[in-house]
């Protein structure tokens, strides 16, 4: 299949290996002192390698090669930690984890009070490590957060993730196009509806928008709303 997959320049690759650390599946290894892409199948084509390397030697292209393999990946890290002598539940990074949560009495739980729970109905909840084939997906409500929100609006938990799967992420910070993962996401899964939960800051546009890019790839119909807070945590009428 042709598709958009990472391409290393050697001349340019220094060897630092901040990529090969910096890739999820383990696509990339360094091998006599030069980058390279040992399983293309392992590779998402999403780039969080991209960011990573000093001397811009990463780049995508479009080409022939194999379909992302995530049950592969997901095989062989599993297998990489039973050589080390760890447990999956408690290896490494937990976002390499796909959990789905339970809360027993969310329901019961008042709001607005200390006791009120938590809401998180899913692990990992970054927009970058989220499996797009995820179980938590089917049928799901989604609420894409920008990560400041959590931290200006104090009842989040009760007012905007209660009943829906979370993902959070901050363009700025991860200086990567989200569009065409959330795009894989509503493409691949039966997703109900799209809730947009953003700063009024200029740079959480770019989450705004890659979310509305995403939903019309995509090729559904899928109601989506955005709503925006300010600094000081009150929503601001749309």
């Amino acid at each position: 299949m042709v598709r958009k997959i990472i391409k290393i320049d050697r001349d340019r690759c220094n060897g630092c290996g901040a990529c090969a650390a910096a890739c999820h599946e383990g696509a990339i290894e360094i091998i006599d002192g030069k980058a390279v892409l040992t399983r293309e199948d392992y590779c998402d084509g999403l780039g969080d390698c991209l960011p990573e390397c000093p001397t811009n030697a990463i780049s995508f292209e479009e080409r022939e090669a194999p379909a992302y393999n995530e049950a592969a990946v997901l095989a062989a890290k599993q297998k990489k930690m039973q050589a080390q002598g760890i447990k999956a539940s408690h290896a490494g990074c937990p976002g390499t984890q796909v959990r789905q949560i339970v809360h027993q009495n969310a329901e019961n739980t008042p709001s607005h009070t200390p006791t009120a729970g938590s809401q998180l109905a899913q692990w990992p909840c970054q927009i970058k490590l989220a499996p797009v084939n995820a179980p938590y997906f089917n049928g799901a409500k989604l609420l894409i957060a920008a990560d400041c929100t959590a931290y200006a609006y104090a009842n989040i938990h009760e007012d905007f993730m209660k009943g829906k799967v979370t993902l959070i992420g901050c363009p700025k910070l991860d200086s990567v196009d989200y569009s065409e993962k959330i795009m894989e996401i509503v493409r691949n899964n039966d997703i109900k509806s799209v809730t947009i939960l953003r700063m009024e800051v200029p740079c959480c546009g770019g989450l705004e928008a890659a979310v509305k890019k995403a939903l019309q790839e995509s090729g559904k119909f899928i109601p989506w709303q955005t709503i925006i807070l300010s600094i000081d945590g009150k929503i601001l009428d749309n």
